[in-house]
């Protein structure tokens, strides 16, 4: 029931401020439920999967995903998700090690929404080749934290490309979908994947994500968003605490 529950409030705030499932996911398995944080990274990717899936759809539907940008992502983000997902294996046995990472992750990712949030951030441009670059790191970060794609990858196509608010999101969408995919399936075949707590969690957010659909569009966003940023900082920095304590 608490899984349950879990995947509920996560749903809600994904569909409410749009953070990533990923980052919040992983965080809230390892330190709430104990989870290994191997396990917590592969069920929170095919839960995040399960979670873009329906606004996938309607984006694609929309023509609002940009097929040759999506491409250049997947170039580089496609490779690194799998170096990542193995890295995560291979150190699986040094777990403050992976929790260090984790923590580094989550913070960095928490960051840089909270900067991008706060403050009006200078447009600039980019060269388009480091798209495929900065889709490598983010692939990287997705494969060994499931920690994501959502802010910075919008943050990369904002300044790498021309593309309309809603092809960003959309291209941006669909490139975290895939990663998610891809991630996930490794996880599982490696035996990093808890199927009883994906449907536990699937389950709440089902309804999780609908409510949060809802209260979009009756609430503003913006303060739960600042508020959920910066308790991801605060379980982020947790993380790294934890890791440097064991």
């Amino acid at each position: 029931m608490l899984e349950v529950l879990l995947g509920l409030l996560i749903a809600v705030s994904i569909g409410l401020t749009g953070v990533g499932g990923g980052t919040i996911t992983t965080s809230v398995l390892i330190l709430g439920l104990g989870i290994a944080p191997e396990v917590a990274v592969g069920t929170a990717l095919l839960f995040a999967l399960c979670a873009k899936i329906p606004a996938g759809l309607i984006y694609w539907q929309q023509q609002q995903v940009h097929p040759q940008t999506l491409a250049r992502l997947l170039a580089g983000g496609v490779p690194a998700v799998v170096i990542g997902s193995f890295l995560l294996h291979a150190l699986k046995s040094y777990r403050d090690v992976v929790l260090l990472g984790i923590g580094l992750i989550v913070l960095v990712a928490a960051g840089i929404n909270l900067f991008v949030t706060l403050i009006k951030v200078p447009s600039f441009h980019l060269a388009p080749g480091w798209m495929i670059a900065g889709a490598g790191f983010i692939g990287l970060e997705v494969g060994f934290s499931s920690a994501g794609a959502g802010a910075l990858g919008t943050l990369l196509l904002l300044n790498t490309t021309r593309l309309s608010p809603q092809a960003v999101v959309g291209t941006d969408l669909w490139f975290g979908l895939i990663l998610s995919a891809i991630g996930g399936g490794i996880h599982t075949v490696l035996g990093q994947f808890d199927l009883w707590l994906f449907l536990k969690l699937t389950g709440g957010g089902v309804i999780g994500s609908l409510a949060g659909a809802w209260l979009a569009q009756h609430v503003s966003q913006r303060p739960f968003r600042l508020g959920l940023l910066a308790w991801m900082m605060v379980i982020g920095s947790h993380l790294v605490f934890r890791s440097l304590m064991r």
